[in-house]
């Protein structure tokens, strides 16, 4: 065989990462908020882009029931309102990650915007979480799920929309009443389960109550610790001899409680970074639709709608005398149209994310926690055949709000634990009714854990006394002891 030059032709396909796609695909990480200071920095770049109107030029909210959707189909969906080049944002991570030479690839875990899923079926409830969360995200988590009704619930997260930087109430408790139209106990109710969240300490109306809450949950709150704290004025003028003859201990008892009081954080909200606690704004809006079912659309009062403006660049195109001007031009027109058409791609795949997610879910939105189905991002990208690395980023910082409240969208996707039924409970589910027991237990007959796993079996849960224990101290619940040694202390 003679060994020469010669040319041959072939035919491959290959993804390329352009930057406008990449930046599409950064997009859907963002939530609304960010779009928006997105969408500052884009009009201040841009002389050919302005705001328009909110609302659609049709007169119409972007919304539409989960059973139109269904009937739609998800192809459909996502190619209503486009034109001939545009595409789903969707795009599998391999592509990305092969792109070496951007220096923009998405890594990381569940808590970072624009992450890539875990493991197959992504990290169970317990194991997520995110960098940076504020107070008042970190507390509505919590509440979501230990709230006994949905007035409780409202009354708390308003609650916590109010508490300062370090975790304190500064309103007055009936001045707080009135202005949800709630009674004093109904709004008392709702200080106590904010007191109950971690950490221990928030919701506290004065320095006393917020180291007596720390010192009740380390079970240390005894009659001489009681006073200790109620004189906390005595100890920062050093006036220890008064202290012990009040407390009546000797002196190693009373090194024993300062050393015990130094060791609590006077200002527990400091930890979530010292912010202003600022309030969650959804991004999708759900309602239960006239005729069954429910309605779905975006929160479009925190994005701002975006339009060209014609006329300035006819003004400018006839001023554009030289070549390097016009081209100039063309490139502005190219980029607003494209920041347009990937801003509705980015929420035509969110709102078909969120329709499949109150599909898989709508036991939780009709009756509570107690019907949340476990649910992987691998089941809904199944579902609106998408990939994994899409659903994570469209539910990423992302929130949608009820009339359960406001959860983010990752709070559905949670582990499963197995059932008589053979579908599998979702671990939230299983907290809800493992504190249900522990809250509703006889003082004289605490249930221990392993009366709990009969109990949870006895409903249809199957779970390990390990698995208990450890949703049981997930939820701030101490052990059986605890609990005996604090409901004894309450009935002196």
């Amino acid at each position: 065989m003679a060994l020469g030059p010669r040319l041959d032709l072939r035919q491959s396909q290959s993804l390329v990462m352009t930057p406008q796609l990449q930046q599409a695909i950064k997009l859907l990480a963002l939530s609304n908020l960010e779009i928006e200071a997105f969408i500052g920095e884009a009009l201040e770049a841009n002389p050919l882009l302005e705001l328009g109107e909110v609302s659609r030029d049709a007169g119409e909210p972007d919304t539409m029931s989960l059973a139109a959707r269904e009937e739609q189909g998800a192809d459909a969906l996502i190619a209503e309102g486009r034109g001939g080049e545009d595409r789903p944002l969707d795009i599998d991570p391999s592509a990305i990650d092969s792109d070496r030479d951007t220096g923009d690839r998405d890594t990381g875990d569940w808590g970072r915007a624009g992450s890539m899923t875990g493991g197959e079926d992504g990290p169970g409830i317990d194991e997520r979480g995110e960098g940076e969360l504020s107070l008042a995200e970190h507390l509505a988590r919590q509440a979501g799920s230990l709230a006994y009704s949905d007035g409780e619930l409202a009354a708390a997260l308003h609650i916590i929309g109010l508490l300062d930087e370090a975790g304190y109430l500064p309103v007055d408790l009936r001045e707080i009443a009135g202005e949800l139209g709630v009674s004093l106990a109904e709004a008392e109710d709702a200080l106590e389960l904010v007191q109950s969240l971690d950490p221990t300490g928030v919701g506290a109306r004065s320095l006393a109550e917020c180291i007596a809450l720390q010192a009740k949950e380390a079970n240390r709150y005894d009659p001489c610790m009681a006073r200790l704290i109620d004189n906390l004025d005595l100890v920062a003028r050093g006036d220890f001899a008064r202290l012990k003859r009040m407390c009546d201990v000797d002196d190693e008892d009373f090194a024993d409680m300062l050393a015990e009081l130094r060791g609590y954080d006077p200002k527990p909200g400091l930890r979530f970074g010292g912010g202003e606690a600022a309030a969650v704004v959804p991004d999708i809006l759900l309602a239960p639709a006239r005729g069954g079912g429910w309605d779905i659309a975006l929160n479009e009062a925190t994005l701002p709608r975006l339009v060209v403006n014609r006329s300035y660049y006819l003004e400018l195109r006839h001023g554009c005398a030289g070549k390097e001007a016009r081209g100039w031009l063309r490139e502005k027109l190219a980029d607003a149209n494209w920041l347009i058409k990937a801003i509705d791609q980015r929420q035509k795949t969110i709102l078909k994310v969120a329709a499949e997610i109150v599909k898989q879910q709508d036991g939780f939105f009709r009756r509570g926690v107690s019907d949340l189905k476990p649910l992987t991002l691998k089941a809904v990208a199944e579902a609106i055949e998408m990939h994994e690395s899409t659903v994570s980023r469209v539910t990423s910082n992302k929130y949608l709000h009820c009339e359960r409240g406001t959860f983010e969208l990752k709070y559905f996707f949670t582990s499963g634990v197995g059932s008589a039924d053979g579908e599998g409970a979702s671990s939230e589910a299983v907290k809800a009714r493992i504190k249900a027991l522990i809250d509703g237990e006889d003082a004289k007959k605490i249930l221990s854990d392993d009366t709990l796993v009969d109990l949870l079996k006895a409903e249809g849960f199957d779970l390990a006394r390990r698995t208990v224990a450890k949703y049981r101290e997930a939820m701030g619940i101490g052990s059986s002891v605890q609990r005996r040694r604090q409901k004894k202390m309450r009935g002196l």
